[in-house]
C-alpha cells in the first residue's frame, strides 16, 4: 500500500515542478499564448487536485499505527497545492518588464500603461490579502490549540480531584476498621479474662499449664 502513495508521491513532484516552470512563463506571454498556457497550468492542476485525492484513499487504508508520518506530508502537499494557485493567479495579471515595455511603447500616459498598473496593484493586494488570511489561519489554529489544551488540563484536574477524593474516603474506611478491630480485640480480651476468672473460681487447684490450655480450649 505504500508503494502506490510513494508512485503517486513521485507523479506529484514531477507534476508540480511542471506547473511551477509554466506559472513563471505566463507574464512573459501575451494573446493567444498566454491564453493556451493558462489553460494548461488549469489542467494540471487540476491533475494535481485529483492525485492528492488519491493519496488520501491510500492514507486511509495505511494501518493506523503507521498512518501519521503520510498524513504530515499530505498536508505539506495542499499546502503546495495552495501556494501554486495563489502563484497561479497572480500571474495572470502580472507582466514581466520585457512584456510591460513591448505594451507602454513610448508613451508613459496611455490607457494601457494605467491598466497594467491597476492589474499589478492589484496583484500586491492579492498577495497581501492572502497573507493575511494564512496569518489569521495560524493564529486560529494556534487559538483552538490553546483551547484544547486547557480543555485537556482541565479534565486532568477534575481526575486528579476525583481521585483525592477516593483516596480520602479509602482512609476514612481503614480507619473505622482499624477501630472495629480493636473494639473486637478488646472485647474478646475481656470475654477471656470472664472466661479465666470462672474457671478458676470453679477448680482452685487448677496449675498454670492447665489454665493455658482450658484458655486455648475456650478460644478454638
Amino acid at each position: 500500500m505504500s508503494n502506490d502513495f510513494e508512485g503517486y508521491e513521485q507523479d506529484f513532484a514531477v507534476l508540480t515542478a511542471e506547473i511551477t516552470g509554466r506559472i513563471g512563463k505566463v507574464p512573459k506571454l501575451l494573446g493567444d499564448e498566454k491564453k493556451q498556457m493558462v489553460a494548461n497550468v488549469e489542467k494540471q492542476l487540476e491533475e494535481a487536485r485529483e492525485l492528492l485525492e488519491q493519496m488520501e484513499l491510500e492514507v486511509r487504508e495505511i494501518p493506523a499505527q503507521s498512518r501519521g508520518m503520510y498524513s504530515s506530508r499530505m498536508r505539506s502537499y495542499k499546502q503546495e497545492i495552495g501556494k501554486l494557485e495563489a502563484d497561479f493567479k497572480r500571474s495572470r495579471i502580472a507582466y514581466s518588464d520585457e512584456v510591460r515595455n513591448e505594451l507602454l511603447g513610448d508613451d508613459g500616459n496611455s490607457s494601457e500603461n494605467q491598466l497594467i498598473k491597476l492589474r499589478e496593484e492589484r496583484a500586491h493586494l492579492l498577495d497581501n490579502t492572502e497573507r493575511l488570511e494564512r496569518s489569521s489561519r495560524r493564529l486560529e489554529a494556534g487559538y483552538q490549540i490553546a483551547v484544547e489544551t486547557e480543555q485537556i488540563g482541565q479534565e486532568m484536574l477534575e481526575n486528579l480531584s476525583q481521585d483525592r477524593e477516593k483516596i480520602q474516603r479509602s482512609r476514612e474506611r481503614l480507619r473505622e476498621t482499624d477501630a472495629n478491630l480493636g473494639k473486637s480485640s478488646r472485647i474478646l480480651t475481656g470475654m477471656l479474662r470472664r472466661i479465666t476468672s470462672g474457671i478458676l473460681l470453679q477448680n482452685p487447684g487448677v496449675t498454670s499449664e492447665e489454665k493455658t490450655r482450658k484458655e486455648i480450649k475456650v478460644c478454638r
